[in-house]
């Protein structure tokens, strides 16, 4: 199967994380296997065996979802360079892949990645939606809660988790210490909470002086944002922003407490990974996504979305209660099954196959 992954380009973020591990799996197992970007970032290892095809010279016309338009339309009018499938990747990007596979008769399966009450409207957007998703032969979502929402727009419409890309950890008994982390790009960081969650840890350190917030996440404007507001608050010296990092896992394992205080998400893949790590871990319920990874009071905590006060209280319960975190940690690593690459790959590969040989595949 020759597989082509469209994405406007690999710079560090969830989706463009999904990407690399489904082209890696696919290549693992004897695939043809392509990633197409159109802007310039690579912050993923890839297998050897996958082809990075950079369309990423400028037009007049510089927007990017345009550029991708021609050129996939003019690199897949060879006929050599036509995949058996496309998998787009974010949503904007099927302006550039959905016309192109209908002309070249390119099977196409276009993923969102974020869900749909936390989009902002546009024209764009509501061509996309309205328009051009009557074309692809399936759009994936990250939870049964955008399903109802894509079945009126699309012919068909299924629910692709994202992975866990980190082993789980061995030994749940380690010392760990005393540190709440989170993880995410600081220029973003209203929707990931950053600024309620420094004014929730300034609360929390009144009782727990000795604990610390690790915030992992590179972005220089929102760091300047934040730090100001972490001294404003006088918890800078328990505030440490440890900017773009490569090695999550190992800061997840050494941690006690994820928190996860995004004000929306689609389906957090750090939330899975914290949990693979031993992590304690407490979310948010917002709209979609913690609540299909998190059973409250048996592998996680949900509080009730942006209530400051009960994250305050519910992280100080946390805080005090080891056998709590215990209990959690040990039911986490038991709930991750679902997220794991060799069940999420074989679904992928199964909507492949039956795409591509829907006799064969039933």
């Amino acid at each position: 199967m020759k597989i082509d992954f469209v994405i406007g380009r690999l710079k560090a973020g969830g989706a463009e994380r999904v990407v690399s591990l489904l082209a890696n799996y696919f290549a693992s197992k004897g695939h043809t296997v392509r990633i197409i970007t159109f802007i310039e970032g690579d912050d993923y290892k890839l297998d050897p065996r996958i082809e990075r095809i950079k369309l990423h010279k400028k037009l007049i016309v510089n927007f990017v979802v345009v550029r991708g338009f021609f050129f996939l339309l003019s690199y897949y009018f060879k006929k050599k360079n036509r995949p058996d499938i496309i998998s787009s990747h974010i949503d904007f990007v099927g302006y550039a892949t959905i016309i192109p596979s209908k002309l070249y008769k390119i099977r196409v399966v276009v993923s969102e990645h974020f869900n749909h009450l936390n989009q902002e409207p546009s024209l764009l957007r509501s061509l996309l939606w309205h328009v051009l998703y009557r074309l692809p032969d399936a759009v994936t979502v990250l939870t049964k809660f955008d399903i109802p929402f894509f079945t009126k727009k699309t012919k068909r419409v299924l629910v692709m988790e994202n992975p866990c890309s980190f082993e789980p950890i061995d030994d749940l008994n380690s010392q760990r210490k005393k540190t709440i982390l989170t993880v995410g790009n600081l220029d973003r960081y209203h929707h990931k909470g950053f600024d309620n969650l420094l004014q929730i840890a300034s609360q929390v350190f009144k009782n727990h002086p000795d604990w610390k917030l690790k915030i992992v996440g590179g972005g220089d404007d929102g760091l300047k944002i934040l730090k100001k507001m972490a001294t404003d608050l006088k918890i800078e010296k328990q505030v440490k922003f440890l900017g773009y990092r490569n090695d999550i896992k190992e800061l997840m394992s050494q941690a006690e407490i994820y928190v996860l205080s995004s004000r929306h998400e689609g389906l957090p893949m750090v939330l899975i990974e914290a949990m693979s790590q031993g992590m304690a871990c407490i979310s948010y319920d917002c709209v979609s996504g913690p609540s299909d990874i998190i059973e409250h009071g048996t592998n996680g905590i949900l509080v009730a979305d942006q209530n400051k006060a009960a994250m305050t209280t519910e992280l100080n319960k946390l805080i005090d209660n080891e056998d709590l975190r215990q209990s959690l940690r040990n039911n986490s690593l038991k709930s991750l099954d679902k997220f794991t690459m060799e069940n999420v790959g074989n679904k992928w590969m199964r909507l492949f196959n039956d795409l591509l040989d829907p006799k064969k595949a039933s």
